[in-house]
């Protein structure tokens, strides 16, 4: 994913300006961007399968755990070690609150209790190992009768008579645990998740330009967050164009590695405006030399959205 490549650079280029000052946020900085290159390849793997499927190959329960791991060790590393150090330092500061966001999504993806992506695993029916037959075969012969009077006048006559007694309440058999549990308690994640997408974009809206690269990464990462996570298409296009049409209006100047950073941000922002619409159906004809038919089988046309308009100097950002 772009966003995610911006964020390795930003790692990289923040922890050799702090180093001389701060070595050991430095330290930690370089250590997240190894986690996080490792992290980005298991969870492009794991897009790949589509499923994770953990009852037939142990596979994929083995990238399903280490996903889960990398994500919560990456967490524990910047909470502890990077978010109180990042001080004023704009760029540290809005880069550590995404990454927070960005390890939350993760486990709503792969993590999450109920189950809210194809891609992750099913953690709320956790998998119950059929019981082996003890008596092979051999069942009980329920055909034996007795007299009642062979009846003891201690058993009971009355089918709700007598019985097994249960245990009292929480004191029955545990439950088995979902997969995964022994890593991440296995909960809903999407409302703290959800806030702090919101806490990194506010931040990257007060201390970062309109087409800042960081700024960008935020908000085309939160835009797949809304969709994929809370299923709000309406929602995650709206936030997709205008911030394509921020950045048009952005005046700032900007090197050619940002540059290209954020034409190739501003291209996945511009897939995101359409997803989820349905595609036009093109007009049909009634015969080899008659024009477009007027009427339509097809429900009501979507109406389109409209492509921003660039401003001065901008023509050629795309």
């Amino acid at each position: 994913m772009a966003s995610f490549e911006v964020d390795r650079k930003f790692l990289g280029n923040l922890a050799k300006q702090v180093e001389p000052n701060n070595a050991l946020l430095a330290s930690m900085l370089f250590k997240i961007l190894g986690l996080h290159i490792n992290l980005t390849e298991q969870t492009a793997k794991a897009r790949k399968q589509r499923k994770l499927d953990t009852l037939r190959t142990s596979d994929s329960l083995e990238l399903y755990f280490h996903i889960v791991w990398l994500a919560r060790e990456g967490l524990i590393m910047l909470e502890q070690y990077v978010l109180p150090m990042v001080g004023d330092h704009g760029e540290l500061k809005v880069l550590a609150f995404k990454l927070r966001a960005s390890f939350y999504h993760i486990f709503v993806l792969f993590h999450n209790n109920p189950p809210i992506s194809a891609i992750g695993v099913n953690t709320s029916m956790p998998y119950i190992p059929p019981i082996p037959r003890l008596d092979k075969g051999k069942g009980v012969d329920r055909h034996d009768t007795v007299s009642e009077s062979g009846r003891s006048s201690v058993q009971p006559t009355h089918p709700t008579e007598g019985g097994p007694v249960g245990p009292p309440p929480g004191f029955g058999p545990k439950l088995p645990e979902p997969a995964g549990a022994f890593l991440l308690p296995s909960v809903d994640y999407r409302p703290t998740a959800h806030e702090y997408f919101k806490q990194a974009l506010a931040l990257a809206d007060n201390l970062l330009w309109g087409s800042h690269s960081l700024r960008l990464s935020v908000k085309t990462e939160y835009a797949a967050f809304l969709y994929e996570c809370l299923h709000d298409e309406a929602g995650s296009r709206k936030l997709a164009k205008d911030t394509i049409a921020e950045v048009y209006d952005a005046s700032e100047g900007m090197d050619d590695d940002m540059f290209q950073d954020a034409c190739d941000l501003v291209t996945v922002l511009g897939k995101m405006t359409k997803r989820g619409l349905k595609p036009e159906n093109p007009p049909r004809s009634s015969g080899p030399n008659t024009g477009p038919s007027t009427t339509s089988r097809a429900g009501p046309p979507t109406i389109p959205v409209p492509a921003p308009i660039p401003g001065p100097g901008m023509g050629n950002f795309i």
